[in-house]
């Protein structure tokens, strides 16, 4: 057909491509919305790119002049296969270039013809092998073509010829040979329909892109000497297009306005003519100028896949496209993903990742194609020694000439270019509908945008792709704007914006106003104007971006210019340089070098990938490369050698103890120069003992301090509600992933990072989380640490053996479910094929993603992350229905969780530098940055960490000594660090001294590399040993891979604190060194979750590399910051008017600050920064002055208070929280009121405590507010204190003892930690992007994903994090070497685990808490679903004289006949569930005074029940799967599920009065039970065995079980129960419920119950049970008549059970303590029934209903009793043939008929050793009706009066069977119609011949009238009514006057209808004693047609 690939239905979940297409609707304002078909069908899949070499290069020798396409089809060198062409038919015309009708096709006679082109037609030129110098014109439908990326055609073909007009062929074939192609080979579409038409501004059909038929635009081609069919000559294409479209098409739209009349390009002198549609080139016209060129890269990213292969193609897969971008040619790490300092690859689509920069070595000759000889270019010798920079070129369009020469000192990037490929790929939304495709953006106007961006970045920033793709991405849209809202639903405007960024602004995001777009310009920007253009916005800049256009000829001039340039020193102020390349008729070629030294430097290391660039750091420190730095480093100019003056320390040192002398030394030192006013801390100095000593003598206690971090939160245990609730959701999913039901355990395994202290961590949390003692049973005692260690598995090499274990154990323990705990989860997803077996990385690919895990059904995964990013993908394995997000404890300020913290994270972070009121938490320091950068560019060679390292160091060093004391003259050392390091060492030092306990904080320094941070900690170690600071505080080298080291002495200080008396004890974790001092450098090239402790103060993370931005890199690092803060603080990032000063003063110093906002902060405070007062900083607590000052501590609390921002000052005189509103002059009240300030801690005025005589105003001099003696200023560092979240230091610590807090500690826990930042990242965090979100969350989110599209929008501050994760699964892709990129091919109806979940909540948060906690809850909940809630109720009606008679001996195991035939009958109804119905007269029973309370009618819901684990022979409902039960169930492999026969029987019944026909539905497995005419003939009976079988694994008697509406709750599997013997089991289910039950139990027996029966109750079902057993038994009997067999011996019994009857049990008689009740078989209990030796003598036999209490009592001792059965019956329907169940009885059946049994003469057994326990079944049931209306649409509650009505009423007629209604009525108001008998229990009412229940208030007699019956005596009663339910003839008016009744009696006669009721009353002359009137006949409320039941009542006279 001409197209050789299939547009394969892509293997897409329905569901993604339905939401793809309503997000397409929405998108789109035309009525159509995109088919769901077409893109499942049309989207061919997207594979990633393949790691190998760069595949579709193979044309890259050839000229253009060749037919590139010979080749095309196939890949082999195989000479193509000779075609014949059909012979054209007689006299056509044969001539090239004319069709066979004559008419000419050829472009050149057609470009000026208005030319008919149908609706969804396009204009393509086809290329004729006989006429290479033209092409020919044809129309096609644009559905059989591909889309921009090669994609998306339908196979086929559909054309017109334009020159004769002949419309509709179907086959390329036919249409070629039409057009005269005269082809050698086969023709195809592929080959020879080659360039989309269009016409210029002139009107002139041109030659426009080619077809991108393989998913790229163009192929490597060498540039021939002369022009190449690629290139566009000015005659054929005049530079300035403008958006136009075939003009004459009826509707179509042209762009008249783009054209000039007189075909002239319009010129217009302004200096920016570029909007709406200026830059407009047509999509397909524009690609030939920037895309098709010589030396283009076949393979660019966004068109990474070619679809599927042509024909003859062997062994493609969509991981080999044929011109993938190889991943391993260049040499770009997966992770170089930036294009600076602050760059994300955003250029990749499909997965292929754009190459980043390259060293130029490598990437020549694999992806910069060979250039033609003579323009090469060579790099100049000592380029990086002269210049001190290597220069970075980012290549733009066109191929980029040869770099020869000293090539290793420049780099060479491709970033920019795939930046401008990837906004050019049009996303097919907006080329779907209309004949008018939407152009994306011309080269020129790339190029322009390009130079207006780096115009406006700063001189010291670095360029960010993600930037440029965003301003192209606006550009883009604003220039279509009218365009693109064609293809949008009208929105708000904010829900515009907000999903697809479409923005109506002319401005720029980033660009001057001067340079923004005018509106109005409607001129397309053309080559020529581009150069003058670029240079006009470049003048804005001065030097700092250099435009080479105009004069240069060539690329390589052009660079060759540069490199000159460089050397001479003529580019020093300059940043960028852009080279263009206009010549008329080429395409425009751009390229930018990067010759800013900064930013050559931040590009060169965004190339390493961060393994690179560790190794690298490692080698500069190992070859000495850094030794000069750091000689450098330690020499402080004239104030000596840093060395040296610490040997001079080290010599002070001997003089005494280190810790007095340096104490009392520092301070002499502070007051001596930094004019300090602290006094001195005498009291301090004198302690000289160690501080273990210190910390343990009595009096040296700290009331402050306390240990909480393992208390589970309330916001944990909703997370691990949330858990649970998904795990249930699985297994109630009908997908039957997850059988909870067959779990009776929980076992788990958590994985973490390979860091011993996460893991030493996650065990500590384990083990004190008690989740080990729940799951194990164990003991808290006998759980040790090294217990829990079994738990937790580190991904190491050692992780293979732990997990196959697992595996092993969970195949072979089916019964356990087996939870695998990913923590970190986005640590390791790199893909196991793709990563080397030593690098440690793909193991949890390896083993999380093996198919023995995948398939386990009892392993379900749990993936715990902070940044869930990578794991949601195009491509994730995790449902999105799965992930479990952490909520948001705080909704406006309202607790929703009742927290006592409150989280404090990366965006609390962010919001504290916003807020201005105070030091944000969150900044840099700006004299570090300097000190940096000025060793950056003296040390060009060295790696930036190295240098910033050094410095750092350096820093600390300084500091050390200049707070020690210990160094003379320290005043000078001030100058060599920076007062951010002054003011941490200081704290750290003063923070010990201060508490009695000698608590301090942490000071967190971030060092990556191991091998700087192990420098970093010997280094800092030898500066504290020669200060003498060993006592003082520790120093930690963090190192993943190594156990926490620290001394011996601070160990037991922790010891003491922790009160732990354990010898060998010692810290394993972070967490346990709370309130140690110390400095912990924690290196690792990225967290590995570990938890930082609550004393963290400040975090140091000025040296994290600024080169890697994704968001989880960064999001990372801050997350180290992440605090939970006590929640009765106010929360830092929104401090109340007057709420403290934290840690600095509010303001700061310009050393350190933001210097570009000091002006304004400072400017307008008449307390500006040279004004403020200097003091050296304590710990940075609340108070400015350390407690061992000589003034009253008290008077020192809050002194900074009022020196505050202005905006504080001025809101002073407003009532204030306490702790700042006191002021100086008061200091006894400061110290009297304090007590009451924590009652009043949140906002309690202060003028209630205590008026405020005088607040100075701000303008006074600081020295007259400042009340102390002392007038010094104070020093720097104290003017950096922040607002501290509490409001009085009462609320930070209710235990606090006294009113001012001396721990430094204590006051730390409720403020989150500073964070200290490189410049560099501090701008990129704290910006924002358009949708007011922080830049960084635009990021790309991981290294190992890439965008599916620049076309992407922006992410919304709306979003939630649901809607975010939807958002990366819809735009980002997986690298191939991400562990989910090999998750597609296995197609996408698979593609999520159904068993993995992931929990993502912000770091530090509480996860580790939240799982453990569902572990624990999990485990309970499957001990719970192996409980059940059992009816637990004591029997009632047992009158307190029982009978002290014992028949049977108490061990008796079958009963007596005779004996029982001696017992009474016990008339009185025990079962409990009966407490509310009328009770049955018996003479000896004498009821209790109270009676029965009434009951609702749905109380049986609340009856007492009790909670018992099931035993191992409970029958189960629907959701019990165990391997057992599958055979028994249905899984038999023998049969096919479902595979059963539906059979009829029929019968005849008396009662009924016509042939009853009865379904069998008989399962195959079943049919043996069975016998029938021949094999699959007709039914003829159920099999029943005979009375002297018996076989031990045998039940004889048939088991019958009514059921409704409990298909899936109702008990049915007996195969436990049963304990595998083989039994026959009949479900007996109303017809309209027959397909549901079979659908559940598809290999159970089911009896159908007949139409009739369908409304019918109870009765009916066990009416027609016995009825059909009696004539089964008959049947049986005549067969085996007719085998010659005894008739007699067939077994005559069956079981009645209940369908919630859930486990039996029988009594011990043996036990020690008397008689004990325990679970046995059915099969036991039936198995002793049946062998009762006399069973055939008793026409029902039953068993007891278990209650806890039910072995008490005299009744119960008896082991048989003679009395109303109920629930579980053996029924001997021989015996009992006579007595029938009332078919249409609703309730109270049984009793019935056992009153009626009984008074046969029918023996009734109750079995009281045995007991049958009954579930609580909340659901369905033969109790469940509902009385409505026949008007259903009409809700009303009908009340029992309303059941019946007068006959021939107006009345609301019932949609509810007569039978019930009678007996409802009867049962609520009877009181009514017996008011003699209520309460009267010695007057009972006469029910003859049948049982009603009443109501509990009267009491029924009970008479058969049958001759011989067995009737109590009535001799003397006299009766309060008399009741007769459908009399029969036995019934005589004789047999009536035996009876007497009291006078004014009651009588109710019930008939079928009106005549027999009146043939009733005449016949048993019931007129002579009783007395009638017209208005006592009643009617049921029911309609004419639902026959309703008549009743008449009467008095007796």
């Amino acid at each position: 057909m001409g197209n050789s690939y299939a547009g394969q239905l892509r293997t897409t979940r329905f569901e993604e491509v339905l939401h793809n297409s309503i997000e397409a609707s929405l998108r789109s304002n035309t009525v159509v919305p995109r088919p769901v078909f077409s893109q499942l069908y049309l989207e061919t899949e997207q594979p990633l790119a393949h790691d190998g070499g760069l595949h579709g290069c193979k044309g890259e020798g050839r000229t253009d002049n060749d037919d590139e396409d010979d080749e095309d089809g196939s890949e082999s060198n195989s000479p193509p296969i000779p075609y014949q062409m059909k012979p054209p038919p007689e006299g056509c015309c044969t001539t090239d270039g004319f069709c066979q009708a004559g008419r000419d096709l050829r472009l050149s006679s057609l470009a000026s013809d208005p030319l008919d082109v149908p609706p969804g037609f396009m204009l393509i030129g086809v290329k004729s092998p006989s006429l290479l110098e033209n092409l020919l014109v044809c129309a096609v439908d644009r559905r059989f073509l591909p889309d921009e990326r090669g994609h998306n055609a339908l196979l086929g073909f559909s054309g017109n010829c334009m020159g004769c007009g002949e419309k509709g062929f179907r086959y390329f074939t036919e249409f070629s040979n039409h057009i005269n192609l005269k082809l050698s080979t086969q023709p195809k579409k592929q080959k020879h329909l080659k360039y989309h038409l269009y016409r210029n501004n002139q009107g002139v059909l041109v030659k426009g892109a080619p077809i991108c038929w393989r998913g790229h635009d163009g192929r490597m081609r060498q540039m021939g000497p002369s022009l190449s069919e690629g290139h566009v000559t000015s005659d054929e294409q005049p530079p300035n297009m403008a958006l136009t479209h075939p003009s004459h098409t009826p509707g179509s739209y042209t762009a008249g306005s783009h054209v000039d009349p007189s075909g002239l390009p319009q010129t217009v002198d302004v200096p920016h003519p570029l909007t709406n549609g200026n830059h407009a080139v047509p999509s397909v016209t524009q690609p030939p100028l920037n895309q098709s060129g010589p030396g283009r890269p076949s393979a660019t990213g966004p068109h990474a896949n070619a679809g599927p292969p042509k024909k003859r193609h062997k062994g493609w897969s969509p991981e080999s496209s044929a011109n993938s971008l190889s991943e391993t040619t260049v040499k770009t790490p997966p992770s170089s993903s930036a294009l600076s300092t602050s760059s994300v690859p955003s250029v990749i689509t499909n997965g292929a990742r754009s190459e980043t920069a390259a060293p130029l070595n490598s990437s020549q000759g694999s992806l910069t194609p060979l250039s033609p000889p003579g323009l090469s270019v060579t790099i100049p010798d000592q380029l990086l020694h002269i210049c001190r920079l290597q220069p970075v070129i980012f290549k733009g369009h066109g191929p980029l000439p040869q770099l020869t020469g000293n090539v290793s000192e420049v780099l060479v990037s491709s970033l920019l270019q795939s930046c401008y490929l990837s906004s050019q790929t049009l996303p097919r939304v907006y080329q779907h509908y209309g004949p008018s495709p939407i152009q994306p953006l011309s080269t020129e106007m790339q190029i322009l945008l390009t130079v207006y961006y780096l115009v406006q970045l700063g001189p010291d920033q670095v360029p960010l792709i993600e930037d440029l793709e965003q301003i192209f991405m606006r550009s883009w849209r604003e220039s279509h704007l009218s365009e693109i809202r064609q293809y949008q639903q009208p929105q708000t405007p904010a829900s515009q914006g907000r999903h697809y960024g479409i923005e109506t602004p002319s401005t720029l995001p980033g660009l001057p106003q001067h340079l923004s777009l005018p509106p109005q310009s409607q001129q397309p920007l053309t080559p020529s104007q581009l150069p003058w253009l670029a240079q006009l916005a470049a003048s804005s800049c001065g030097e700092g971006v250099v435009v080479l256009g105009e004069q240069i000829g060539s690329l390589a001039q052009g660079i060759q210019q540069t490199f000159s340039r460089l050397m001479e020193g003529r580019l020093g102020n300059t940043n960028y340089v852009v080279i263009i390349v206009t010549a008329p008729g080429q395409e425009t070629q751009s390229c930018v070098v990067v010759t800013g030294k900064r930013q050559c430097r931040a590009l060169a290391e965004s190339m390493f990938s961060p393994k690179e660039g560790l190794k690298e750091i490692n080698h500069q420190l190992s070859t000495g490369v850094a030794q000069e730095l750091i000689h450098y480093c330690n020499s402080l100019g004239q104030d000596g050698d840093l060395d040296s003056l610490l040997n001079s320390a080290t010599v002070d040192s001997n003089e005494s103890s280190p810790l007095s002398s340096s104490q009392e030394s520092s301070e002499r030192e502070t007051v001596k120069t930094t004019q300090s006013p602290k006094d001195s801390q005498t009291q301090c100095s004198k302690e000289s003992t160690s501080p273990k000593e210190r910390a343990s003598s009595p009096k040296d206690t700290c009331s402050e301090y306390s240990v909480q971090w393992r208390e589970v939160r309330p916001i944990q245990l909703a997370v691990a509600r949330k858990l649970l609730s998904h795990v249930c959701a699985i297994a109630d999913s009908s997908t039957q992933n997850l059988d909870l039901g067959s779990f009776d355990r929980v076992s788990f395994l958590i994985l973490v990072p390979p860091s011993e202290v996460t893991f030493q961590q996650t065990v500590l949390h384990l083990w004190s989380s008690g989740v080990l003692q729940e799951l194990g049973g164990l003991d808290q005692e006998c759980v040790s640490q090294r217990e829990a260690e079994r738990y937790v598995v580190k991904m190491d090499q050692s992780a293979q053996a732990r997990i196959d274990s697992l595996i092993q154990e969970a195949h072979s323990s089916s019964y356990t479910l087996y939870i695998l705990v990913h923590d970190h989860a986005h640590w390791d997803i790199n893909s196991a094929t793709c990563s080397s077996s030593d690098s440690g990385l793909g193991l949890v690919d390896q083993l999380l993603n093996s198919r023995q895990v995948r398939d386990a059904p009892n392993i379900l995964i749990l993936h715990v992350t902070s940044f869930p990013f990578a794991l949601q993908t195009q491509c994730t394995r995790i449902s999105p229905y799965n992930e479990i997000h952490w909520p948001s404890a705080f909704s406006n300020d309202v607790d929703l969780y009742h927290e006592r913290t409150r989280y404090f994270g990366v965006s609390e972070l962010l919001e504290s530098t916003r807020s201005g009121s105070s030091l944000p938490l969150m900044r840099y320091d700006s004299s570090f940055e300097s000190m940096a950068c000025a060793l950056e560019e003296r040390f060009p060679k060295l790696h930036s960490a190295v240098i910033r390292t050094t410095v750092l160091i350096q820093h600390y060093c300084v500091a050390l000594m200049a707070a020690s004391g210990r160094i003379s003259g320290s005043h000078n050392l001030h100058k060599h660090t920076s007062v951010e390091t002054l003011e941490i060492v200081q704290s750290l030092l003063t923070a010990a001294r201060q508490c009695p306990a000698h608590h301090g904080h942490m000071v967190l320094l971030r060092i990556p590399s191991l091998a700087l941070a192990a420098w970093a900690h010997r280094r800092l170690s030898r500066v504290r040993r020669q200060l003498g600071l060993e006592e003082s505080f520790e120093i930690i080298l963090g190192n993943p891979n190594q156990a926490l080291n620290i001394g011996q002495s601070f160990t037991d200080q922790i010891k003491t604190w922790l009160k732990i008396q354990d010898a060998d004890w010692v810290p394993r974790t972070y967490l346990e060194l709370e309130a140690l001092p110390c400095i912990l450098i924690l290196s690792g090239s990225e967290p590995l979750g570990e938890s930082l402790p609550r004393s963290l103060k400040y975090c140091d993370l000025r040296v994290i590399s600024c080169s890697y931005l994704q968001r989880t890199t960064l999001e990372q690092e801050l997350g180290l910051a992440a605090y939970l803060v006590r929640a009765e603080s106010r929360p830092p990032h929104n401090p109340g008017p007057g709420s403290d000063l934290l840690e600095s003063d509010a303001e700061k110093l310009s050393s350190t600050d933001n210097e570009e906002e000091e002006g304004q902060e400072n400017g307008d405070s008449p307390l500006s920064s040279s004004q403020l007062l200097q003091s050296c900083p304590d710990s940075g607590a609340l108070d400015p002055f350390p407690a061992h000052s000589t003034t009253s501590p008290n008077v020192q609390k809050g002194t900074m208070d009022t020196i505050q921002s202005p905006s504080h000052s001025q809101t002073q005189y407003q009532p204030q929280p306490p702790s700042q509103s006191f002021p100086y002059s008061q200091p006894t009240l400061h110290h009297q009121t304090q007590p009451h300030v924590q009652s009043y801690s949140q906002a309690q005025p202060t003028s209630q405590l205590q008026p405020q005589p005088h607040i100075q105003s701000p303008n006074q001099p600081l020295s007259q507010i400042n009340s102390q003696p002392q007038s010094q200023p104070l020093p720097t560092a104290q003017s950096r204190r922040q607002h501290s979240k509490s409001t009085s230091s009462g609320s930070l610590s209710p235990r606090a003892s006294s009113p001012h807090l001396s721990c430094s500690w204590a006051r730390g826990v409720s403020r989150p930690p500073s964070v200290l930042l490189p410049h560099a990242l501090y701008d990129i965090i704290t910006a924002s992007d358009r949708s007011g979100l922080p830049r960084c969350t635009s990021f790309l989110p991981h290294m190992s994903v890439a965008w599916a599209s620049s076309f992407r929008p922006l992410l919304s501050k709306m979003m939630t994090c649901t809607e975010q994760s939807l958002y990366y699964r819809q735009w980002t892709v997986p690298r191939s070497y991400h562990m989910d990129s090999s998750n597609r091919t296995e197609g996408r109806s698979d593609n999520f685990h159904p068993r993995r979940l992931l929990l993502s909540g912000p770091p530090q948060v509480g996860k580790t808490g939240a799982y453990l906690h569902f572990l624990g809850i999990l485990s309970r909940m499957l001990i719970r679903l192996m409980e059940v809630d059992i009816y637990d109720e004591e029997d009632i009606n047992y009158s307190a004289q029982a009978e002290g008679v014992q028949y049977h001996p108490p061990n008796a195991s079958w009963p007596n006949p005779d004996i029982i035939k001696a017992m009474p009958f016990d008339y009185t109804i025990h079962d409990p569930k009966y407490d509310d119905i009328s009770s049955v007269y018996s003479p000896g029973y004498k009821p209790t005074t109270e009676g029965n309370p009434v009951r609702q009618e749905d109380v049986y819901l609340r009856r007492r029940t009790s909670r018992i684990k099931l035993s191992k022979y409970a029958a189960y409902n629907t959701y019990h799967h165990c391997e057992q039960c599958h055979q028994y169930l249905g899984f038999n492999p023998r049969y096919q599920m479902y595979e059963s026969t539906l059979h009829a029987f029929t019968f005849t019944h008396l009662l009924l009065g016509e042939e009853i026909q009865l379904y069998f539905i008989i399962p195959k497995s079943k049919e043996h039970y069975f016998s029938f005419s021949q094999p699959g003939g007709q039914l003829e009976s159920m099999r029943l065995p005979l009375t002297s079988d018996w076989s031990p694994d045998c039940i004889k008697s048939p088991i019958f079980t009514p059921t409704t509406g409990r298909h899936e709750h109702g008990l049915f599997n007996l195969y436990h129960a049963m304990d595998g013997a083989s039994h026959l089991h009949i479900l007996v289910v109303k017809e309209y419920e027959m397909a549901v039950y079979k659908k559940y139990w598809p290999n159970h027996i089911m009896l159908v119950l007949p139409t009739v029966f369908n409304g019918a109750g109870i009765g009916a079902a066990h009416f027609l049970i016995k009825e059909l057993s009696y004539h089964n038994l008959e049947l049986e009997r005549s067969r085996r008549l007719e085998g010659g067999g005894p008739a007699s011996d067939v077994w005559p019994f069956i079981i009645l059970a209940d369908d919630s009857c859930v486990m039996w049990n029988a009594v011990d008689l043996d036990a020690r303590n008397g008689p004990v009740e325990h679970a046995v078989s059915l099969k036991q209990v039936l198995q002793h029934m049946e062998a009762c030796p006399d069973l055939a003598h008793y026409g029902l036999c039953g068993i007891r209903k278990w209650s806890s209490r039910g072995l008490t009592g005299n009744k119960q001792r008896e082991p048989f009793s003679r009395g109303h059965l109920h629930d579980f019956l053996l029924l001997n329907v021989d015996r009992s043939q006579n007595v029938q169940y009332d078919q249409n009885r609703f309730t109270c059946h049984d009793v019935d008929f056992t009153l009626r049994l009984h008074s046969a003469g029918l023996l009734v057994c109750r079995f009281n050793s045995f007991s049958v326990m009954k579930k609580q079944i909340a659901i369905g049931g033969y109790r469940t009706f509902i009385i409505k209306t026949k008007m259903t649409d009409v809700p009303t509650s009908v009340g029992p009066s309303q059941y019946v009505c007068a006959p021939d009423s107006k009345h609301l007629f019932l949609a509810t069977p007569a039978q019930l209604l009678l007996e409802k009525y009867l049962q609520h108001t009877s009181q009514k119609l017996f008011p003699l008998s209520t309460k009267n229990y010695a007057h009972p009412v006469l029910s003859v011949d049948c049982y009603l229940n009443l109501g509990p208030e009267v009491t029924v007699c009970f008479v058969s009238s049958r001759p011989h019956s067995v009737n109590i005596s009535t001799t003397g009663l006299l009766f309060s009514g008399l009741l007769l339910c459908f009399a029969d003839s036995f019934v005589t008016p004789g047999f009536l006057k035996k009876f007497s009744f009291l006078k004014g009696a009651t009588l109710c006669v019930i008939s079928a209808d009106r005549s027999s009721l009146r043939q009733t009353v005449g016949r048993l002359e019931l007129e002579e004693e009783w007395r009638f009137r017209l208005s006592d006949e009643f009617q049921t409320a029911n309609a004419k047609e639902d026959r309703p039941l008549f009743f008449l009542t009467g008095k007796h006279i």
